[in-house]
């Protein structure tokens, strides 16, 4: 039987970082040739007892589309017998393979396996790439997956975040690298709700925005490189608003990065 962390993390992994294929397709060629043409329904599910849980892909001619939640109808899925097999997987905690259905849909699963083993890579590495592109790839997919997650812990009742969210009035914090808006992302919240999106928030001026002097320097504070509290100092990493909701959304962006990482 999962327990609620086990929830907390499934709902990170289903919601936050698989929809994250589509972030790589969109912007690494390699990988979208890897899918030209092809069309198809590719799910990634775990088992439950309270009801089985996943996440799918609808591919039409090459391009995706994220849908919350398993199919029963999909040509190519990776099953797990539980979500603690499914999360130990995707934190790289266990090699223990799911069940693959629709394996004879050859060229549509090695697709598959192809990018999901290259978003692990990206996701897990310690040191800053040493490709320019990539370097730009990984910090547009962590502040997706930060984003993303912490509304997910919202969404799935997690206590501390619940409680921030719930008290909070409507207000916008964003991720943002000084000259490279296209790797921005932003969560908005108000009286219990969230909404995390990918850009940026360009209706107004967000209350508060975590700003990055180059890419460098946010793969240092996201990979755990550099301390925040120096790159704070040097304008590094610049706190567009009050230092206390920097610290606070610091908290939060380590619970998501703690529940990915399987820690």
């Amino acid at each position: 039987m999962a327990t609620r962390e086990d929830i907390y993390a499934n709902k990170i992994f289903l919601n936050a970082v698989l929809p994250l294929v589509k972030t790589i397709i969109a912007s690494n060629e390699k990988y979208a040739k890897k899918f030209k043409n092809k069309n198809g329904i590719v799910g990634v599910s775990a088992k439950d007892p309270d009801g089985k849980v996943g996440t799918h892909y609808i591919i039409e001619n090459g391009d995706f589309t994220v849908v919350k939640g398993p199919n029963d109808k999909c040509d190519v899925e990776l099953e797990f017998g539980s979500i603690k097999d499914l999360n130990d997987f995707f934190a790289g905690k266990s090699k223990k393979l799911p069940k693959i259905k629709g394996w004879y849909h050859v060229g549509l699963l090695t697709a598959t396996l192809s990018v999901l083993m290259y978003m692990a890579k990206l996701l897990g590495v310690t040191e800053p790439p040493q490709n320019d592109d990539e370097k730009d790839l990984v910090v547009k997919l962590y502040f997706s997956l930060l984003s993303t997650g912490i509304s997910q812990l919202n969404k799935t009742g997690h206590p501390e975040v619940s409680k921030w969210v719930k008290k909070s009035p409507d207000r916008i914090f964003a991720w943002k690298v000084t000259g490279k808006p296209e790797l921005s992302s932003y969560i908005r919240i108000k009286a219990g709700k969230s909404k995390a999106a990918r850009g940026e928030y360009k209706r107004s001026k967000p209350f508060f925005t975590m700003r990055f002097d180059s890419t460098d320097s946010a793969l240092g504070t996201l990979l755990g490189i550099d301390d925040m509290i120096e790159a704070t100092i040097t304008e590094k990493l610049i706190m567009e608003g009050a230092p206390e909701f920097g610290a606070q959304l610091g908290e939060y962006m380590l619970l998501v990065g703690s529940y990915a990482k399987g820690s």
